[in-house]
């Protein structure tokens, strides 16, 4: 049965930066259905969907973005107008371990997307495939060097980054050659509620709470910029709105900071909530760095807040709404690790 609402299709909204933005298009749209969809591997979990309001309105799909009737039979069902496409393998140690999987979902599974789109809609009006890409497309940067702009050549470092490098080139051919409604944005280091515990900020608060080991890549001076994650829901729908179809835009939090000073950060904010025996950053312990670590990120958002947006987070705050969340929703991380295990 074709659904009485128009629909916004959202592809990995079960992850982390997926289930903030299926929250910010339920508040935001409500005359929309919200239509999630997520192949569940170990990053993704329905507990990142639990409590959500305006619930009736949502509906959460089992499936892959590689599976191309599926997504069909999804934009047709649900008479979805705009994809938010945020499925993807986005972590660059596991993407240095094994780069496949990165092409198969980054890549074929963005361009498989995409198709589906232009079948689909065939030049309706008023639709939009708006894709989430993120800053390490662009390589790195000096520590005087300018920050990132929509213009800088691409320079990836990582399977992943090469991999996202490689979807946004085939959403920009789809906009050149077919003219499918696309726009991108470029993300900064995200972070906040529900991300998944490998991540730095998580992996920081877990293992300060159990007492265990810190571990910190090389001499912890790599630079990057901090988006809080509501903060990259808000610019997303700026560019949706009020945005120029087929242009990108770069998304940054205004927050430059070395990893091992942003570890400590985060060890002084749980000394406050949590306080121990010794100081959290007695557990700090440096181990052998990635190969081909970049050493800073930065974007210039100049092109985006033209359109009216910036960020309303500061680190600071940022990072204390973080950890207040992970003190109060550890169940949550038990869930997804158990899930992440068991499906090992």
């Amino acid at each position: 049965m074709r659904s009485q609402r128009p629909g916004v299709l959202i592809t990995g909204g079960a992850g982390f930066i997926g289930s903030a933005m299926v929250r910010s298009a339920l508040a935001r749209r409500p005359e929309h259905r919200v239509v999630t969809l997520d192949a569940l591997t170990y990053a993704g979990s329905v507990a990142s969907l639990a409590d959500l309001d305006g619930a009736e309105r949502h509906t959460f799909v089992h499936g892959d973005i590689r599976d191309g009737a599926l997504v069909r039979d999804l934009l047709r069902e649900h008479a979805v107008g705009l994809v938010v496409h945020l499925a993807a393998e986005s972590h660059v140690d596991r993407s240095i371990s094994g780069p496949s999987a990165f092409v198969e979902t980054n890549v074929l599974g963005t361009q498989t997307l995409l198709d589906a789109c232009r079948e689909v809609w065939d030049g309706a009006d008023g639709v939009r495939f708006h894709h989430v890409s993120t800053d390490e497309v662009y390589g790195d940067l000096g520590p005087d060097d300018p920050a990132f702009t929509e213009q800088t050549p691409y320079a990836p470092s990582s399977p992943y980054s090469a991999s996202k490098a490689g979807s946004d080139h085939l959403v920009r051919a789809s906009g050149r050659t077919y003219g499918l409604p696309v726009s991108i944005t470029n993300c900064s280091n995200n972070y906040g509620p529900r991300q998944y515990p490998e991540k730095l900020i998580p992996v920081v608060l877990q293992r300060a709470l159990a007492g265990e080991p810190i571990p910190v890549y090389g001499d912890g001076a790599n630079v990057r910029d901090w988006l809080f994650v509501d903060d990259h829901c808000d610019a997303i729908w700026t560019v949706i709105e009020r945005g120029a179809v087929g242009e990108t835009y770069n998304v940054g939090g205004h927050a430059e900071v070395g990893n091992l000073d942003l570890v400590r950060m985060l060890c002084a904010i749980l000394d406050e909530r949590r306080p121990a025996s010794a100081p959290h950053a007695d557990l700090i312990t440096f181990v052998t760095d990635r190969p081909g670590h970049d050493r800073r990120y930065a974007v210039d958002t100049a092109k985006i807040e033209a359109l009216g947006w910036s960020p309303s987070q500061s680190l600071r705050t940022g990072l204390e709404a973080t950890v207040d969340w992970y003190l109060d929703h550890q169940s949550w991380v038990s869930t997804v690790l158990a899930e992440a295990e068991a499906g090992a």
